[in-house]
């Protein structure tokens, strides 16, 4: 059954290549690509996929670093390129967390169909809310989540579990969680930290989380890609370069996250949503202040 999401992916992110080569040699030839030094895309590419390997998100950090390095394209092309420039990135990380880490194939089938399906059936209810309070009321709830992770890190009460799969009640509850948070990443709501929460609670491995996240974005992003680059809205060589270094840095860190020992891992799942909820509180309290 896992050669089944294999193939999925396969067939999505070959759909995606065959556009995105023909519209980027469209662009060469016509000199339709933006005037950015390669390294700056390169080096983008390579650190912001590295750490949303790690699970922390690639989108936030890939503006940052944009800013930082003066990669100055259109803020209409930004949504766009953030989509293009990830997808085959992600799908990578999905190939090889679905290969190298073990998890029960009906769990990760039906936890992935179910954000796949959240994302289409929930869009238009999800996108009608108010984007601040989802973002506040999911903000606070990995705060709790990360404290309650680390008082159980500490030994200060018991947490987490060792389990590869769900079956009973907890795989509706996965199943119907992660129709929630397929839903919720059509208000910006990323589905990283949110399902590293669930996985925890559930009793899962914190290992189980990785392809069972990057496979949830690795189904949604090529077909949603596909649409920018039919349209052009995405900024092309800066694309290009962000995914040859995002490739590059998913390999080296998805080699430190399988052989990362699991104490070690439930700290950095810690750190990550930790972080995650700090970013998204700061955030809706500065929709606030604007």
């Amino acid at each position: 059954m896992l050669n089944l999401v294999r193939v999925l992916l396969a067939a999505f992110v070959s759909l995606f290549g065959f556009n995105f080569i023909k519209d980027l040699s469209k662009a060469k030839a016509s000199n339709g690509f933006e005037d950015v030094p390669a390294w700056k895309p390169l080096a983008t590419g390579f650190v912001t996929d590295f750490f949303d390997t790690l699970g922390i998100g690639s989108f936030a950090p890939t503006v940052a670093m944009m800013n930082a390095l003066k990669i100055n394209i259109p803020d209409k092309l930004i949504p766009g390129t953030l989509n293009v420039c990830h997808t085959i990135p992600v799908v990578f990380e999905a190939f090889i967390f679905t290969t190298v880490i073990k998890v029960d194939s009906i769990t990760l089938i039906s936890l992935l169909g179910a954000a796949v399906v959240g994302s289409y059936v929930g869009a238009g209810i999800i996108s009608k809310m108010d984007e601040r309070k989802i973002q506040i009321v999911m903000g606070f709830a990995l705060v709790v989540t990360a404290i309650l992770m680390l008082l159980a890190q500490l030994g200060l009460m018991p947490g987490g579990g060792n389990a590869t799969g769900l079956t009973g009640a907890k795989l509706v509850i996965g199943v119907v969680g992660n129709f929630i948070l397929g839903a919720l990443m059509t208000a910006g709501v990323g589905l990283y930290s949110p399902c590293m929460a669930m996985v925890y609670f559930l009793g899962m491995s914190p290992t189980v989380a990785f392809p069972i996240m990057m496979g949830s974005c690795a189904l949604l992003m090529p077909t949603a890609s596909v649409k920018f680059i039919k349209e052009g809205t995405y900024a092309k060589k800066t694309s290009l370069f962000i995914t040859i270094g995002g490739v590059i840095g998913v390999f080296i860190a998805a080699n430190f996250v399988s052989s990362m020992p699991m104490d070690i891992l439930r700290w950095v799942v810690i750190i990550v949503i930790a972080y995650t909820s700090v970013t998204m509180l700061k955030k809706a309290f500065a929709k606030q202040t604007a």
